[in-house]
């Protein structure tokens, strides 16, 4: 699967892709906001790696090792949808799986799963007989470039856009320059028809030959997983940066992201490259952007003000965060106490759901207004005015931080943060801290405001500044 390297404080080592199967009564409810409930959908999935939700209500869930399980009235079948042959050494194996739009009539299925010999991705599709694939079905719809011995950095996650055509993400195979190569289809987003052809208005396919014409954005690492926001068709793409930042990026055709010159926000700021819309850092005990889902379902079960909300999940941190775009960026704590979730898909009748890879199960929450009878769900707004995104700031000089904050109860506290260390705590309004700027120069550093309410709700705002 797209799994990183991950930071801890031995060193760095490559997540295990063995994972001991946890029974259901040792699977822990994840810890969610006043009003909401988390539930256990199904357990005993194996390496788990992605999922989908079918129309009619399935959730098949992409095992590393080539299986494709399908959960069907809360039950995982004993007998999985498909079973590929796959290369599952570090974060390879089958890690990708979509559902064709017209799928309740043609019942069309993709995945997208590494090849053995020689060691490529691959994008096939497959025809569905009720719970089962079709024996002998597989169309192979795209054949990636050969892989080098770096197992690492496949990506894998498909998804049809609002177009009918299917987008691809492809990690970079470890080597950063793929990434800015027009001569590989590594280190990009890919967009190609449901049948395998390349669009013709792809944004490069008068300027690349071949196969490289199905580049629609390039400049990425690892992009783990994205999504289309449902009515408007906008994508973000979830970025797994290195050892600094991770990203969520404004997914636009013909766009170049930056990797490998940029990490997070260009520092200085390049016009030929889009910085992410919004950046944390990897700290080890966070370490890499996972699933994301816009929560723009046809039926809204959460409060009203979550329309429109984006949630993502970090595979170290175990939580998912709700990024609103409503005044400007902000992003507040929504779950914890996940085990390695790895994928997020909200459901047409308004639920979200989890697929928690170190738990081998699928989760859902779910907005019943209990504890509280719909209390206040509501984050504050939080703005950095000082100082700008991208300034320049003096080594070894005092500065303040400020920010502005609202709440439709009242914030409580605002705490500032540099790094995600905790620098300082103000409570009363114009909030401030003073920072001493460190020695280092060309240093860049994310200075962060976290307002919070009586509930309990938080908002967050950063930007970032260099040290000269």
């Amino acid at each position: 699967m797209n799994f990183k390297y991950l930071r801890y404080s031995l060193g760095l080592v490559l997540f295990s892709v063995s994972i001991t199967l946890i029974s259901t009564e040792k699977i822990s409810a994840a810890t969610v906001p006043t009003g909401f409930t988390d539930s256990l959908v199904a357990a005993g999935l194996t390496d788990a790696t992605a999922m989908a939700l079918a129309p009619d209500g399935r959730i098949f869930v992409c095992e590393q090792r080539g299986t494709l399980r399908v959960i069907k009235n809360g039950v995982l079948l004993p007998t999985p949808f498909l079973t590929v042959t796959v290369d599952s050494a570090g974060e390879r194996g089958l890690l990708g799986i979509a559902f064709d739009p017209n799928f309740v009539s043609n019942q069309l299925v993709y995945v997208y799963y590494t090849v053995p010999t020689p060691a490529h991705n691959r994008v096939s599709r497959f025809i569905a007989n009720g719970d089962v694939a079709v024996a002998g079905s597989e169309t192979i719809l795209m054949e990636l470039p050969n892989l080098s011995t770096a197992t690492n950095h496949n990506a894998g996650a498909i998804h049809f856009g609002p177009d009918g055509d299917l987008y691809v993400a492809v990690g970079d195979n470890a080597n950063g320059n793929n990434a800015q190569s027009f001569s590989t289809r590594l280190g990009k987003m890919l967009r190609i028809t449901s049948s395998g052809a390349i669009p013709t208005d792809n944004p490069f396919f008068n300027t690349t030959t071949g196969d490289n014409r199905s580049i629609w954005a390039l400049g990425l690492r690892n992009p783990f997983t994205f999504a289309f926001q449902p009515g408007t068709g906008r994508m973000f793409i979830n970025n797994v940066g290195l050892s600094t930042w991770e990203e969520i990026n404004d997914g636009i055709a013909g766009a170049n992201y930056g990797w490998p010159i940029c990490e997070g926000f260009c520092n200085p700021p390049n016009p030929d490259f889009t910085d992410p819309i919004f950046i944390y850092e990897n700290t080890g005990t966070q370490c890499a952007i996972t699933g994301g889902s816009f929560y723009n379902p046809d039926m809204v079960q959460f409060p009203a003000d979550f329309a429109g909300s984006y949630f993502f999940a970090d595979f170290c941190g175990g939580w998912i965060r709700r990024l609103n775009l409503t005044n400007g960026v902000t992003v507040s704590d929504f779950a914890t106490g996940i085990s390695n979730p790895v994928d997020l898909k909200v459901s047409p009748d308004g639920f979200l759901y989890y697929l928690a890879r170190g738990a081998g199960a699928v989760g859902r929450i779910s907005f019943t207004g209990g504890g509280g009878g719909g209390g206040d769900n509501i984050a504050p707004t939080v703005s950095v005015t000082s100082p700008a995104n991208g300034a320049t700031v003096a080594r070894r000089s005092t500065i303040a931080i400020t920010a502005t904050a609202s709440d439709n109860v009242g914030v409580t506290r605002v705490e500032f943060l540099v790094d995600g260390t905790l620098q300082c705590t103000d409570t009363v309004a114009p909030y401030s801290c003073s920072w001493k700027v460190p020695n280092t120069p060309n240093q860049s550093y994310q200075l962060s405001a976290r307002a919070f309410d009586q509930a309990g709700n938080a908002g967050l705002a950063s930007v970032q500044v260099t040290a000269r």
